[in-house]
């Protein structure tokens, strides 16, 4: 592979990322249809211990495309309790968690939120969420008017309604380490007849964007079958083809057969993640309508993004029928709070179920390459950051150095390799030219003078295909670091976003790079990146075999790049950057350690096979 199909790949890549916001603007989605219902099978629970049964019923249809509802007469009793790293507030209505309030992170870590003073509040899960966490819905049967009565337990808090069929709903909440929450919900038959009940909903939570400033794009669903992740989002609902064009908008989501190991309501750097004892039967994600942000909020001069979307989230359960004086109980382990890789391992080594990979580091378009080196240097960086006190500025900088070493003797012996072929390009064209006729022979006499010569044409590109992957790992993993958010580094406050100094108004309508109603963004970190790219481009020797026509994009490569990665995180360009400069000086030091060339031309024996008779 020469380097012209790496550019061409990596182009394609960078492309795909960035078409989705060009076809937004040019094909705006369809008006959602109305919403519509849809049927459960269903499950007959009839002994003591709850144990599912073969016997199926066919219970009462009730329309379950919708999110349950609760009186705005009804009085809301709020129960709040507190540990070590977040509050957790439940409240009457619906009988669940209402909010939980991360006491180690901001709600906002943007500049503009600095200047405003507006980083006091902590950040929230389920804050907008339609319902709360651990809301069983089913329609009246299993819900009444939602008010249950709360009670603090000596471990945690209990949620108990008695309904009017004398079904009795009895929820269990038990705060854990971790950001963990040991959770129950118990469906008991306290009269003397069977009680037939429809097909139930527990709620995992909504999934909301970060602030105005969130683009929506790791805002959603993820759930995994037990041998793989899904990703739901808004392309999803905006029922894409080829992932950039929108054709008629989906308004349920529902998979699953019986498989559900865990579900997660997440943003970029967050997530409400439900792990079921048993496999839930199906998870469940409707796009919901959010509240608009307020003014506070916007950057100066900004205008009110376009109406925020969320994702609720819920797990499925069959219909069932309770025999008398019997009961059904699900036990649900929570996670809520930040995706912290370390805490996630944790976890998931706990309880057998893969759950830190919710970190996203193995989604589209990097998979399994991204996973193993997103994961790795996301180890690493937090290693330097603790074990030497770097800020994780300096951090990505120290591991792009070391990385930078380690691939040294093989870029430099890559760069003197690619020298000489520069050198030997006389001899190589008259080869060419001797035998264009035949070009079987042409190959086989210049593998001979590749051979004499000791010079590899593959030697320029093996570098770059060693170093794609680290690239991929360095992507991936300040996609999901919540390490990066609002760590600063010189004038960027937050390395998991854009560097962005100024915005100019009047320039929102550039694509790729404005922000409609608000401007161009000055983001400086990427201009240096252009830069030194264009610096490197002009120290880096041309490979013989490369045409003119590749020549030229080779010279404009760099202003590509800029225009691809100008919005992408601070902490991704900071790496490239470093990364440049450091190929830079390697260039200048083997430039000048190397020998001085021939004076006249090396004569092939290849090209001239009489010149030893002669001898």
């Amino acid at each position: 592979m020469d380097r012209k199909t790496i550019i061409i790949l990596v182009c394609c890549v960078a492309g795909v990322l960035a078409l989705n916001k060009l076809v937004d603007k040019l094909y705006p989605p369809i008006p959602m249809p109305p919403a519509a219902t849809n049927a459960v099978p269903a499950t007959t629970i009839s002994n003591a211990t709850g144990t599912v049964t073969s016997s199926v019923v066919t219970p009462p249809a009730v329309p379950n495309a919708t999110l349950p509802t609760f009186s705005t007469n009804l009085e809301e009793r709020l129960l709040v309790i507190t540990n070590h790293d977040a509050r957790l507030i439940f409240t009457s209505l619906g009988g669940g968690l209402k909010e939980v309030e991360l006491f180690n992170h901001r709600a906002d870590v943007s500049r503009h939120a600095r200047k405003r003073s507006l980083t006091n509040g902590f950040a929230s899960l389920n804050e907008h969420g339609m319902v709360p966490i651990l809301t069983v819905s089913g329609g009246d049967v299993l819900q009444g008017d939602g008010v249950f009565e709360l009670s603090q337990t000596a471990d945690g808090v209990r949620a108990e309604k008695i309904l009017t069929t004398g079904l009795r709903i009895v929820k269990e909440f038990r705060p854990s380490t971790n950001y963990l929450l040991l959770t129950s919900v118990r469906l008991e038959n306290a009269t003397n007849v069977p009680l037939t009940l429809p097909a139930q909903e527990i709620a995992v939570g909504t999934a909301t964007p970060l602030g105005p400033q969130d683009d929506g794009l790791n805002v959603g669903l993820m759930w995994h079958s037990g041998s793989r992740n899904t990703t739901i989002s808004d392309p999803w609902f905006k029922n894409m083809t080829l992932m950039c064009f929108p054709g008629t908008p989906r308004t349920l989501y529902r998979e699953g057969q019986s498989n559900v190991v865990w579900a997660a309501a997440q943003n970029q750097f967050f997530g409400m993640v439900a792990m079921p004892v048993v496999p839930a039967q199906e998870v469940i994600a409707r796009q919901v309508k959010l509240p608009a942000y307020s003014a506070d909020a916007l950057p100066e001069g900004a205008a009110a993004p376009p109406e925020p979307k969320g994702y609720a989230v819920s797990l499925g359960y069959p219909a069932l029928v309770l025999a008398p004086e019997t009961s059904v109980e699900r036990q649900i382990i929570f996670f809520v709070g930040p995706k912290e890789y370390r805490t996630l391992s944790r976890v998931a080594d706990r309880f057998k179920n893969e759950v830190d990979d919710v970190m996203g580091f193995n989604m589209f378009p990097f998979y399994a390459v991204g996973a193993f080196f997103g994961k790795a240097l996301l180890l690493a960086m937090n290693f330097v950051h603790h074990s030497f006190g770097f800020g994780y500025g300096l951090a990505i900088i120290f591991i792009t150095v070391i990385i930078k070493l380690l691939f040294w003797p093989l870029t430099a012996a890559s760069t003197r390799s690619m020298k000489r072929m520069a050198q030997l390009q006389p001899q190589m064209n008259a080869l060419r030219e001797k035998f264009k006729d035949d070009p079987a022979k042409m190959n086989k006499k210049m593998m001979e003078f590749w051979r004499e010569h000791k010079v590899n044409p593959m030697g320029g590109c093996l570098p770059m295909l060693l170093q794609m992957p680290v690239f991929f790992g360095f992507f991936s993993m300040i996609r999901g670091a919540i390490e990066l958010r609002g760590a600063s580094f010189l004038w960027v406050t937050d390395l998991s976003k854009t560097d962005t100094l100024f915005i100019i108004p009047g320039l929102g309508w550039i694509p790729f790079f404005g922000m409609p109603g608000a401007g161009l963004p000055f983001n400086l970190l990427p201009l240096i990146m252009g830069a030194t790219m264009l610096w490197q481009a002009r120290l880096t020797p041309v490979s013989p075999t490369m045409d003119p026509v590749q020549q030229k994009m080779m010279k404009y490569m760099p202003l590509m790049f800029i225009v691809f990665l100008y919005n992408f995180s601070a902490g991704l360009t900071l790496y490239w950057t470093v990364q440049n400069l450091l190929s830079i000086l390697q260039t200048k030091l083997t430039k000048s350690n190397e020998p001085a060339a021939p004076a006249g031309p090396v004569i092939s024996s290849a090209l001239t096979p009489q010149s030893k008779k002669k001898k």
